[in-house]
């Protein structure tokens, strides 16, 4: 368990970084709004509940990537050539830009900039006892080595005949296993190396 003067700094890295990021990425953020409500109707965020530290329901912040009618219905997976993504949707998804308005997470204290990425509760509720209360011994994360690793995931969900079954079969381990590492040894040096290796793996 991290001592809370390492909680502390974790808390000061994401605060910090996140007021530095925050007015870079603002206008990114204004044109993707105008994008998202301009090919679409309904709203530009969309908010999923989501699991988060000990086991606490939060609400996360993301662009709007699908039609208003779509987004509550069919999995909460989403494969490569889902219909239920719109024109602007794909592009925010591929790049990943989707994510940005989860930054609003990390100055609430819901969400860290790394960690595990929070998972929605059907699926959370998969995990293994002593396993999920040890992932959620941490704040859930925008990226971590996991989100790095799977940045296709939605396209290997769609080569796959039964996506649901294939994330959780196959998919799932291997980011449980990246979320046990990471609650074991992360640090504060260690966030910023997966912070580099997200933006090196983003724009590759």
């Amino acid at each position: 368990m991290k001592s809370d003067g390492s909680r502390a700094a974790k808390r000061a890295l994401d605060l910090g970084l996140a007021l530095v990021a925050l007015p870079l990425v603002l206008p990114l953020m204004a044109a993707v709004s105008l994008w998202v409500r301009l090919d679409s109707p309904g709203p530009v965020l969309f908010r999923q509940e989501r699991v988060g530290r000990d086991g606490q329901l939060f609400r996360i912040h993301k662009f709007r990537t699908m039609h208003v009618q779509a987004a509550g219905a069919g999995p909460q997976l989403t494969a490569a050539g889902d219909a239920r993504v719109t024109r602007a949707g794909r592009w925010l998804r591929r790049t990943k830009l989707d994510e940005l308005p989860q930054l609003i997470d990390v100055l609430k204290g819901d969400m860290s900039l790394v960690g595990p990425r929070p998972e929605v509760p059907r699926y959370m509720a998969l995990y293994a006892d002593d396993v999920r209360q040890k992932i959620l011994s941490v704040k859930p994360g925008i990226t971590d080595r996991a989100a790095i690793e799977f940045l296709d995931e939605e396209r290997l969900l769609a080569l796959s005949d039964n996506p649901e079954a294939t994330y959780v079969q196959h998919i799932m381990p291997i980011k449980q296993a990246y979320y046990l590492e990471y609650v074991d040894q992360h640090s504060v040096a260690g966030d910023l190396r997966i912070l580099l290796d997200t933006l090196r793996a983003l724009f590759k």
